[in-house]
Formats: C-alpha cells, sequence, structure tokens
C-alpha cells in the first residue's frame, strides 16, 4: 500500500474541492457582517461545529466582532446572547442538522440576517438563510465518500475567504492585527519599547575610579559593563572587553584609572524606541549593551541584548 499516493490523492481532492468552489454569495454576506453593529454569531454542530469555533476565532482577530455558540447550548439559554444587532452565520453541510433547525425559526423571531454554509442550496438551513455560501463538493477525500474531509476543508477556507474580504472591506492593517494579538511576534515587534525590558537598575563607575574599584562595581552589576556618568549624562562605558583588551597591554596596572580603558562617547538609545528598532541597531553595530536616555538626554537604564533575545523581540 503506498501511502505516499494516497497522501496525494487525498491533498489533490481537496484542493480541486477548494479550485471549484462556488463563492457567488460571498458579496451579500460581506455585506450583512460589515453592517453589522453587534457581533457576527457563528453556530453548527459536529464538525461544522468545530469548524465553526475556528471561523469566529479568525473573524474577532480580524476586526470583526464574533464568537461561537453550540446550538444545543442555545436551545437551553444561550440564545439571549444573540442581540438585535447582531448577525448569525450558521454551518451545517446538510443543511438539515437537527440541532441546528431547531434554532432557526427563533433566530428568525429575533429578525437577524443569517448566513449560511451549506451544502445543499435547497435544504432547510439554505431557505431560511438571507444568503448561502455554497460548500457543495463532487466528493470526499474519504474512500468511502462519508467522512467530512474535502467538505470541511472547503469550509475552513470559505471561512477565512470571508474574513480576508471583511479585512480588505475595513482596510484592516497590520498595526490593528497586532492590537489583537500582543503576545504575538507581530504585536511585540509593533508595541514593547526599549523602556518595557530596560533594566532600570545598574552599576555606575567614579571618573576617579581605579580599574580594581570599578571591576568590582562591575561584578556586583552583573551585566558585564559599568557606565560612567556626568550629571546623568553617560560619558563612558566599560565593557568585560574593554578589560580583556586592557589586560593584554604590557603596562597594565590595576590602580590606573578605569576611565582611561573606557569607551567615551558611547552610542545610546531612546527609551521610546521600539525593541525591534533596538535589537536590529545592536546586531548592525555589534553592540551588546546600549545606556537608554529620556527625552532630556538623562540616562534612566541599560539595555542587554539578551534582554530583547528572551522576550522574543526578532
Amino acid at each position: 500500500m503506498d501511502f505516499k499516493e494516497i497522501a496525494r490523492e487525498v491533498l489533490e481532492t481537496e484542493a480541486e474541492a477548494l479550485v471549484k468552489a462556488d463563492v457567488s454569495g460571498i458579496e451579500k454576506a460581506v455585506e450583512i457582517a460589515y453592517n453589522t453593529k453587534g457581533k457576527l454569531i457563528v453556530t453548527g454542530v459536529g464538525k461544522s461545529g468545530l469548524i465553526g469555533g475556528k471561523i469566529a476565532a479568525t473573524l474577532a482577530s480580524t476586526g470583526t466582532p464574533s464568537f461561537f455558540i453550540h446550538p444545543t447550548e442555545a436551545l437551553h439559554g444561550d440564545l439571549g446572547m444573540i442581540t438585535k444587532d447582531d448577525s448569525v452565520l450558521a454551518i451545517s453541510y446538510s443543511g438539515e442538522s437537527e440541532e441546528l433547525i431547531k434554532i432557526l425559526p427563533h433566530i428568525k423571531r429575533f429578525d437577524v440576517p443569517l448566513i449560511a454554509m451549506t451544502g445543499d442550496k435547497n435544504s432547510t438551513l439554505a431557505k431560511y438563510a438571507d444568503v448561502v455560501l455554497n460548500i457543495h463538493v463532487d466528493k470526499e477525500a474519504c474512500p468511502l465518500n462519508v467522512a467530512p474531509t474535502s467538505s470541511t476543508t472547503l469550509t475552513l477556507a470559505m471561512g477565512d475567504a470571508l474574513a480576508v474580504c471583511l479585512m480588505k472591506k475595513r482596510n484592516f492593517t497590520k498595526e490593528d492585527f497586532a492590537s489583537f494579538h500582543p503576545g504575538g511576534s507581530l504585536g511585540k515587534k509593533l508595541f514593547i519599547k526599549v523602556k518595557d525590558l530596560m533594566k532600570k537598575t545598574f552599576p555606575v563607575a567614579d571618573k576617579n575610579d581605579s580599574l580594581k574599584e570599578a571591576i568590582i562595581k562591575m561584578t556586583e552589576g552583573k551585566i558585564g559593563h559599568i557606565l560612567f556618568l556626568d550629571n546623568g549624562k553617560i560619558s563612558a562605558v566599560l565593557s568585560d572587553g574593554d578589560l580583556r583588551r586592557a589586560m593584554m597591554r604590557e603596562n597594565f596596572d590595576l590602580n590606573e584609572k578605569a576611565i582611561n580603558f573606557a569607551t567615551k562617547n558611547p552610542k545610546t538609545i531612546k527609551d521610546n524606541v521600539l525593541a525591534s528598532d533596538a535589537l536590529k541597531f545592536m546586531e548592525d553595530n555589534k553592540i551588546q549593551l546600549l545606556p537608554v536616555e529620556n527625552d532630556k538626554g538623562e540616562i534612566i537604564g541599560v539595555i542587554h541584548i539578551h534582554d530583547l533575545v528572551e522576550a522574543g523581540i526578532k
């Protein structure tokens, strides 16, 4: 038995169903969803319900307020979640799912628009609907042609199509998407700033400190660097790299002033800079740590490249 060939046949069958999909109802469905003042409520049972949950989640995260309710739960109180400002997206491939059909009269009693996703345009669900998104497939990928496979794939894709059309209609931007996904990589890239990740405590050396004194303070600071400040503003930074280079000198002396080995006028970064921009700046300049300034040029913290990486900044 060639399982690679079987897998290929499944993918080709489902791909064919997507290519042949009837999208004639999408414009009216988009109009209904777009003009909905409340939420687009998704409902369905079985595998249609599982797909419906994902569709509701996709809609909600792309600018269309939405949530899923189960038809059985709707009959036992959850119908109260539907208001006159809402619309309903009901999913059933046969269009005759018993639990779903039972709530249709009640949905219409609320006089809310109903979008149907069904594979039978003459079904009970289709007759109740204001518009039908046709999810009919010629055959399932299942060898028995009974297990929902091609049909559930098309249902999922039709939900994605509706969501993307609504994104275009709303001019939904990546900034909008990030605002709904603050914990995701895009949200971190667009919203987290240096001040959110910087260390507010850091070791500071006096300009008259010896190298030995500076090393002790640097060790206690545990960031591999020590800052020299002049009235709150940066004048120099001594790093562990500077120390290693100092130790290579023939006249190396621990009693010499530490500032003589420090990097003068080091690069800094403003606290309101995006963390992702800070990471790029540090990588481009091969810097591990940056002093952080406020608008007055005063040093209020430090940001280490490890802090950015550990926070998932890319």
